[in-house]
């Protein structure tokens, strides 16, 4: 079912300058005359097999980057070959016609109504700037205000509300859109890490002109869904904006059994989704839908060598006036032919499997004296730490025990901070994972985080 690497390392063992060398040495110098197709592509594969990053091992568990789909590998070499772009109808009418089709399925599955629309972006990060844009602009309206020929400036006081643990990509976002990083405004978090409605409230009263308040449907660290009913009716009250950022929990819609867990996205005037995290997409696959096509008029842009009026008029025209984007890959080709060929319920049966494996590495972990469970379970990752016996170590330990690992090929675990404590996750989107696979891999953190230990001690 999936694409599959023969490495047999999660990756290659070394340190990073050594491994980037030798790629570069197998690669060669580039040459005055062509090596041929067959022995360029032989050299390439060299490289990528021996010197890349297997996802379908095990043993890699990081990011949110899973093993692709070899339905979706293929279909993306499809995609590839017809070399379509969906800025104008003339240059792909059959990928504008997928991009809607899927488009359309996916508001079904997050609740919208058929008002609703969306575009393919190259990531995460894409589609929530969009989504920012467009919530600038539609703020600056109800103001009288045209950002396009007034400018920002005119925009008086805006501020965007997210949660303190919601994706560095919005503040990024309002930097890039001219509102300035010193606009977001970030809201504190419960016990299970969701925003406060109570605390949002409050910043709310306090005054600027809001443009938008970003809900986080799974934070990458922990998967934790804001309260998105809540969040809709006061960002409505306000007149402010809702984008969800469902990039990483966009996933949960395929399962019965979590779906739940983000009711209220058809609530939202933009959400992200991200099929390259759960979706099983090659990257790029990243959507962003809003709840009606109509709020996508800011991006409107007629040009006279790609789609005027005229032609327009008589319905040749394609996606310019819904991206920020000119030239667009088909992306959408790759994530069809797995609609089409897993359907709902088969991408539901992955996404359960890896919900599953995440509840056993959590239960695992919590049974571990030498470890220490830092979050429950809420999609596919898992947060903890290597417990060292002199606890003020184990900033330092926990880091060096995952530099280890990777240095060694032996195992890909992430990295992060909760309450300014170094931590260790697991993301488990590889369904082909087994329970014993698990057992074994945290066997791999326990021995390097012993070794670290006994290191620091010893320099100490």
């Amino acid at each position: 079912m999936f694409a599959v690497s023969s490495s047999g390392r999660p990756i290659p063992p070394g340190r990073p300058a050594d491994v980037l060398a030798e790629a570069r040495r197998v690669l060669g110098d580039l040459p005055e005359r062509g090596i041929g197709a067959d022995a360029a592509l032989a050299r390439v594969t060299t490289v990528l097999a021996d010197w890349g990053v297997d996802l379908t091992s095990p043993f890699a568990a990081a990011h949110l980057q899973p093993p692709p789909l070899a339905v979706a590998v293929a279909a993306d070499t499809l995609a590839s070959a017809g070399n379509a772009s969906l800025d104008t109808y003339d240059s792909g009418p059959a990928a504008i016609a997928v991009e809607r089709w899927v488009v359309a399925a996916l508001a079904r599955l997050a609740g919208f109504d058929a008002d609703a629309d969306g575009v393919f972006t190259p990531g995460g990060t894409l589609s929530n700037l969009t989504a920012l844009l467009l919530a600038r602009d539609a703020a600056a309206a109800r103001l009288g205000i045209d950002v396009r020929s007034d400018g920002v400036a005119a925009l008086p006081d805006p501020v965007v509300f997210c949660s303190e643990l919601a994706h560095f990509s919005v503040a990024r976002a309002c930097a890039a859109l001219g509102i300035g990083e010193h606009a977001v405004r970030t809201v504190s978090v419960d016990s299970d890490r969701r925003m406060r409605p109570d605390a949002l409230a409050a910043m709310l009263r306090a005054g600027g002109t809001p443009v938008a308040v970003v809900a986080t449907a799974g934070t990458t660290d922990f998967g934790s869904v804001d309260p998105l009913p809540e969040l809709a009716a006061l960002a409505r009250a306000h007149g402010a904006w809702l984008h969800v950022d469902a990039a990483y929990g966009f996933g949960a819609v395929f399962s019965a059994k979590l779906a739940g867990l983000v009711d209220g996205l058809a609530l939202a005037d933009s959400v992200t989704a991200d099929l390259h995290k759960i979706g099983w997409q090659p990257a790029a696959a990243s959507v962003l839908l809003v709840r009606s096509a109509s709020l996508f008029a800011p991006l409107e842009r007629s040009v006279a060598y790609l789609n005027p009026e005229d032609d327009r008029t008589e319905g040749y025209d394609g996606t310019l006036g819904r991206s920020l984007q000119t030239t667009r890959r088909p992306d959408a080709v790759k994530v069809a032919a797995t609609l089409l060929a897993l359907g709902r319920d088969g991408l539901g049966a992955l996404v359960d499997r890896c919900h599953e494996l995440a509840g056993h590495a959590a239960a695992l972990i919590a049974a571990d004296p030498a470890f220490e469970l830092v979050g429950g379970v809420t999609l596919t990752t898992v947060v903890f730490r290597y417990r060292p016996a002199d606890d003020a170590l184990a900033d330092e330990v926990n880091a060096r025990l995952r530099r280890a690992l990777l240095r060694a090929g032996e195992a890909l675990i992430g990295r992060t901070e909760v309450d300014k404590v170094t931590c260790l996750k697991l993301t488990l989107l590889n369904p082909n994972a087994r329970e014993a696979d698990l057992a074994a891999l945290l066997t791999l953190v326990r021995e390097a985080g012993s070794a670290a230990e006994r290191l620091v001690e010893g320099a100490a």
